[in-house]
Parts: C-alpha cells; structure tokens; sequence
C-alpha cells in the first residue's frame, strides 16, 4: 500500500554534513552556528533583531515578559490555535481572554478582539494560521487606538508576507516555530524577530540566564532572573543549511498548494480559507473544508495517507474553561465550525503530482 507522509522534513547530504561539521567540532551549545543563523532569519526577514530559542513556546513567554505583561493584565488570544498561544499567558500570570475567528480566514476576528479590549488589556497575541499573514494595517489602527501591544504567534509564518514585507517585520514581537511540521525546522526550535532595541536586549539576556554581556564570561554580570532558553549549535546547522534555499521551498510548496486547489474548487462540498488581502501566504499547511472531518481522517489514514485536524477550538478543553485566569468572550461559533471542519492535506518538498492525485481520488471516494 501507497504512504503518504503529512510532512518530511528537507534534510539534505548538506544538512549532514554540517551537522557533523559542528559534531566535529565539538562546540555543541549555543555558538557561531547559532549566531549565523539568527543572522540569516533576520537579514531574510528584514528586521533589526532575531533570537534562536529552544521553542516557539518560550518565545512568544519571552515576548510577554519583555512588554512587562504579568499578574492584573489581560492578554486577548484566538479561540483556533495551538494550545501554546494561550498557555504562555497564564504562565507569566495574566489572564486569557479568547475571542472566535473568522471561519473564512482562519484568522482572529478583529470585530471580536476589538469588542474584548478593556482598560486591563496589554497586549493580543493574533496568529498567522498555516501560514496566512495577519491583516496588520487593521492590527495597527487597534494597537494605535488602544495603546496595546502586537505579540505574533507567527509559528507556521516563516515566508509569509504582507504588503510584500516579510511576516516578523509587521508586529511588536513576532515568534517563528522551528519544529519538525515547519519547512525550516531544527528539530525543536524558534526564533524571536523584533525591531526593538530594549526588548532584543532583554530576551536575549533573558535567556542566557539573565547575564549581560554572554558572549565573553571576562567582566561578565547577572543582571536580572534569567533562564536556560538557548538554541544549540547543532540544531542551528540544521535550520541555517535550510535557509539557504528558503526561497525555492516556498516556491515549491506554493506549488503544491496551487495543484490541490486546482483539483479540488469544483468539488462540492470542500471549502478552502481565504488568504489575506494583500498577503502572500508560506503553506506550511494547505487546509480544506468538509464534512465529516473525522471519518475522512480515519479512511484516509487506512489507505495510507496522513492527515490531520487543522488545530484546536480552545474553549472545548478543560484548561480553558472560564476560571480567574481565563475568560471566553462570545460564541466561539466560528472556531468551533473551523476545528469541526478543517482537514490539513500531505504537504511537503518532494511531494509528486501523481501522489497529489492520488490523495485527491481516495479524499473524493471517501466524502462521496
């Protein structure tokens, strides 16, 4: 029987080699390979600072502690998303305010946010979801209204764009993902991308265990409470070899993407997100819409092809439930359709057109 990944990674005799290169070297942690790499995220994404950390979810905590969110604040998140955006809010010890999405988009609904800012609000943490760029001229009419701060969940957003600028450019703070489902992965991984000087400064001591000055332990001092947030040498020479061809990624997986649409618009019954007006999106996931979601889940997988849900409707799950930390702001009717709905397709480098269409043949027989 045919298999069919969801994902594989891009690792190349070059990848290897430069791990190994590093292994050989014996300089294992943090170090120049770390520091090429942040280099090469932020010469690429066109912003003035970028941090290698050892997750997404560390980071975007680190973007909250930096704009000095914590105990008394309100954080608005999305209610469609990955766990993770919401945690790190109740971690630093502010409270999780979930608005709904728009069903067509994926993406925060800005009507919802809006509506959810109080006098206790700091910050909203919106997602570039699957690689869907945010709309940020309306992001930044709100962050200037209200005074509140744009902490991007960009963790499937490497490549986007909007308004032909780069996703990590566009927000306060923006955190990129680096696991193995994203196109550049180090294994586990993320990287912080901002453009301001007090914050870089502060995150990336932060994560250093508060020291000053790490690059040399000569005169070196601990200047606040600091943690262990680093991203290893030997993981860096995985995502910096892909750097390389970031580019000729996207374009393939655009590609791809492209193909699928082409196969599916005429098909009733499935459904396909909007991009955003003026965005590029990165696909690192191609999604559709149908009906009966999880039964096509399960006849896809027998015949040997892996799929899987888009993500998770928050306010579904016990941790989210409204508490003293957490406060669930409408209906959630359109994530709740979108987690219901969402069927996330095989998608990665090498992914041939006669796989493609045999995706498409054994998706038609099954939600025929």
């Amino acid at each position: 029987m045919k298999k069919i990944p969801l994902i594989k990674p891009y690792i190349t005799e070059e990848v290897k080699a430069k791990v190994c290169e590093v292994l050989d070297s014996g300089y294992l942690t943090e170090g120049p390979v770390t520091k090429e790499f942040e280099d090469r995220v932020k010469d690429y994404v066109g912003c003035q600072y970028a941090l290698a950390v050892s997750n997404c979810t560390v980071g975007l905590e680190m973007g909250l502690r930096a704009m000095g969110i914590g105990p008394g604040d309100e954080v608005i998140v999305p209610d469609y998303t990955y766990p993770a955006t919401a945690d790190v809010v109740q971690i630093v010890g502010a409270q999780i305010v979930i608005v709904d999405i728009d069903p067509e988009t994926g993406l925060i609904d800005y009507e919802a946010l809006e509506q959810a800012i109080t006098s206790y609000t700091k910050a909203v943490v919106p997602v570039s979801l699957f690689g869907n760029p945010l709309d940020y001229d309306r992001l930044n009419r709100i962050k200037e209204k209200y005074g509140i701060f744009i902490l991007e969940d960009a963790a499937c957003s490497l490549g986007a764009r909007y308004n032909r600028v780069c996703v990590g450019n566009l927000a306060d703070i923006s955190v990129f993902s680096l696991h193995p489902r994203k196109f550049i992965t180090t294994g586990e991984g993320g990287v912080i991308t901002t453009n301001n000087a007090h914050w870089a400064e502060w995150m990336d001591s932060y994560k250093h265990f508060g020291m000053g000055n790490h690059d040399s332990r000569v005169g070196s001092q601990f200047e606040r409470i600091g943690t262990n947030y680093k991203l290893s040498n030997i993981q860096a020479a995985v995502g910096l070899v892909q750097m390389r061809y970031v580019e000729k990624l996207l374009a393939r997986r655009a590609e791809i993407a492209e193909r699928y649409y082409g196969l599916l618009k005429n098909v009733p019954g499935v459904s396909f997100l909007r991009v955003t007006s003026k965005g590029s999106h990165s696909w690192q996931s191609c999604c559709i819409f149908i009906e009966n979601r999880n039964q096509t889940i399960t006849k896809l997988k027998e015949k040997g092809i892996e799929v899987q849900i888009g993500t998770y409707a928050l306010h579904m799950h016990p941790a989210f439930a409204p508490s003293d930390y957490c406060q669930i702001r409408g209906d959630m009717s359109g994530s709740r359709y979108a987690f219901e709905h969402c069927l996330a397709l095989p998608l990665y480098h090498d992914l041939k057109a006669t796989d493609q269409e045999y995706i498409v043949e054994r998706l038609l027989e099954t939600i025929s």
